[in-house]
């Protein structure tokens, strides 16, 4: 089964002497495997551990990592005294040498960015991490569920698409049985007749074509991270397309071509998004 890059995964409970714990797993299209992390203060030991377990269960993509802890309500309140002291001296440093009349009232003082704040429970890190990594293990089960359900999705369509690339590529073969006889007969000189079949002989360009399109549909069906592989193997399929397009000298021959080019490219726009 293929996965697509893109998904959503969360999980929060409620954890006795900790509060509620929530986590948040997004995840989108990326050439590589890429976790970025928002955690809550004093839990940045952590990010090694999240790391590890999300990369055991993901192969590329970027992932956003979001944990936010919800204490229990404040308890009381914490004046930084020696943020205050620091403060008042270069306050007073200030006032001092700009000769500041005016005096510091205790309103102000406790308006001063760190100096109050409330008392919450945050635990630290590592005390933490044994309630947080079945959340962690629910959250990304879910990331991984969506992930599998779109590339589910995604399998389909690309087999469909790959199913008109395979019927484009009979009708070519066909046609260029029926046009290169019918354009020989217009030909009388040998040279002639060598030279156009050299340059006009699509024969390699299909058997590529046809080698491809089986190829990308058998990967589809191995399933695992094989986005890199299937957009390797359309980037061959437009590669031959184009030079069969270039050899036509047959309208019919031209239109399947173009028909092909335009859909080997919405088959790669989809790829864009398969881990």
């Amino acid at each position: 089964m293929i996965s697509s890059m893109t998904g959503f995964g969360s999980c929060e409970a409620e954890v006795d002497s900790i509060g509620r714990i929530s986590v948040e797993l997004r995840c989108t299209n990326h050439k590589f495997l890429e976790s970025v992390f928002h955690l809550p203060d004093g839990m940045l030991s952590l990010e090694d551990k999240l790391k590890k377990e999300i990369e055991a269960k993901v192969r590329r993509g970027r992932v956003f990592c979001s944990v936010n802890i919800k204490g229990e309500e404040a308890q009381g309140i914490f004046v930084n005294r020696r943020l205050l002291k620091n403060y008042l001296r270069e306050l007073n440093s200030v006032k001092n040498e700009f000769k500041i009349k005016n005096g510091l009232t205790l309103d102000s003082l406790i308006r001063l960015p760190g100096v109050l704040s409330l008392k919450e429970n945050k635990p630290a890190g590592m005390h933490i991490w044994e309630r947080l990594l079945p959340l962690l293990k629910l959250a990304l089960a879910e990331l991984i569920k969506t992930r599998r359900k779109e590339g589910n999705a995604l399998a389909g369509l690309l087999r469909e698409r790959s199913g008109l690339l395979k019927k484009d590529l009979v009708v070519i073969k066909r046609r260029f049985a029926v046009a290169s006889k019918s354009r020989l007969k217009t030909i009388q000189a040998e040279e002639e007749r060598l030279a156009f079949l050299k340059s006009a002989d699509i024969s390699e360009e299909v058997d590529r074509l046809n080698f491809h399109i089986k190829n990308f549909q058998q990967k589809i069906i191995k399933g695992g991270p094989v986005g890199k592989e299937l957009d390797f193997i359309t980037q061959e399929m437009q590669r031959e397309a184009n030079t069969l397009a270039a050899k036509s000298f047959d309208l019919v021959i031209s239109g399947c071509a173009v028909q092909m080019k335009s859909q080997i490219e919405k088959i790669r726009e989809q790829v864009q998004n398969i881990e």
